[in-house]
C-alpha cells in the first residue's frame, strides 16, 4: 500500500526499519500496516491508479 505521510514523528522514529520518512514524503507498507497508519491519522493512502482523463466534448449547435 502505498501511503503519504501526513505527521512529523519526533527525530530517531523509524518505519519498517528506516528513518520515519518526512511530512509529505511517501512510502510503500504493507496493507495492513498502512491501513493502521491512516486509521490512526499519521498518513493518508495514495492511489496508484492514475486519475481517469478528461473527456474532450465536441461544442455543437443551439441543441442542448
Amino acid at each position: 500500500m502505498r501511503i503519504r505521510i501526513t505527521q512529523q514523528q519526533p527525530e530517531g522514529a523509524v518505519l519498517n526499519g528506516e528513518p520515519w520518512p518526512d511530512e509529505g514524503k511517501e512510502a510503500d507498507v504493507p496493507t495492513a500496516q498502512g491501513a493502521h497508519l491512516v486509521a490512526s491519522g499519521v498518513a493518508e493512502a495514495v492511489d496508484d491508479k492514475p486519475a481517469p482523463r478528461a473527456r474532450k466534448t465536441r461544442k455543437g449547435g443551439d441543441d442542448g
